[in-house]
């Protein structure tokens, strides 16, 4: 059950690495999840030829994900022709009605609102090299595409992609455990461990520059944030505009810092306790719960 909504997945190959598609309760869209390997295959589902929007998935050499956001009156044929002309990825995300209820002007709707979503989400390079241009529909169907919207963003993050997911929605928690870390050279962040990984707070300064001995991934990395402009240059350090997730906590301390770092130890709650002394004492409290059990 996902928002009082059944979703129905359905192995078209019986390959859990295949072609799925997939339902929700009440609703009459339709979602195909399809390996690029896999499109030439499709000619057996005959819906596909029909009218709806797409996503194709890929990740660029640096492992960043990417996402390219379409529309066609045939999917299918649109799918292949991509095959030829898009090679930076290797599924797609496709999403259709059941009733045929999807007009030219519906889609051209989605697809914009979903470019729009995805930008300011911020997750995946958007491939796209213009902005969709906005249909114009009546009020009531503007309703009914953007509950349809709704949808096509549960069934994309149950699918396995993020790119519709609101970074500040990562720290919506009961209990927000803020963590803290300062160094030298105006270092100053603060940040908070969640699913996707350590996510280093807006406002938050980096060093002003890096120590000689930080190695030369890092300094790269750190170059590229400059570049992309995720990290800002001010008066004597650079300042996070947004939230930023990195990989590790690590990752997160030694950009900040300037300098290699070990994220474990430098984050730490304002209480002074570290990540890994948070980390270890929740390790002991579920050893502890089995043992009672």
């Amino acid at each position: 059950m996902a928002f009082g909504k059944t979703i129905k997945i359905f192995l078209i190959d019986g390959d859990p690495n295949g072609r799925m598609s997939c339902e929700l309760s009440n609703w009459t869209g339709k979602a195909y999840k399809i390996p690029r390997i896999k499109i030439k295959d499709c000619s057996d589902r005959g819906d596909l030829q029909s009218t709806g929007v797409y996503l194709l998935f890929g990740r660029n050499d640096e492992g960043k994900e990417q996402v390219y956001i379409g529309e066609a009156e045939s999917i299918l044929k649109r799918l292949n022709q991509h095959l030829n002309q898009k090679d930076f990825w290797n599924e797609t995300v496709v999403f259709i009605s059941k009733d045929d209820n999807l007009n030219k002007a519906h889609i051209k709707y989605i697809e914009n609102r979903l470019h729009e979503i995805a930008k300011e989400a911020n997750r995946y390079i958007i491939e796209n090299s213009t902005t969709p241009t906005q249909s114009s529909i009546s009020e009531s169907d503007r309703a009914e595409m953007e509950e349809f919207i709704d949808n096509i963003k549960m069934l994309v993050n149950t699918l396995g992609h993020k790119v519709f997911d609101e970074k500040r929605e990562l720290k919506s928690k009961s209990k927000r455990e803020i963590f803290y870390i300062k160094g030298t050279r105006g270092a100053e962040g603060q940040g908070e461990q969640t699913s996707d990984g350590f996510v280093v707070f807006k406002g938050s300064k980096a060093a002003g520059n890096t120590v000689a001995s930080m190695t030369l991934s890092l300094n790269n990395m750190r170059q590229k944030l400059v570049n992309e402009s995720i990290i800002v240059k001010k008066d004597g350090y650079f300042e996070f505009p947004e939230d930023h997730i990195f990989s590790s906590p690590s990752t997160a301390a030694s950009i900040v810092l300037g300098r290699n770092a070990n994220g474990l130890m430098e984050w730490k709650l304002k209480d002074g306790r570290s990540l890994k002394e948070i980390e270890s004492d929740g390790k002991n409290v579920k050893k502890d719960t089995q043992t009672l059990l």
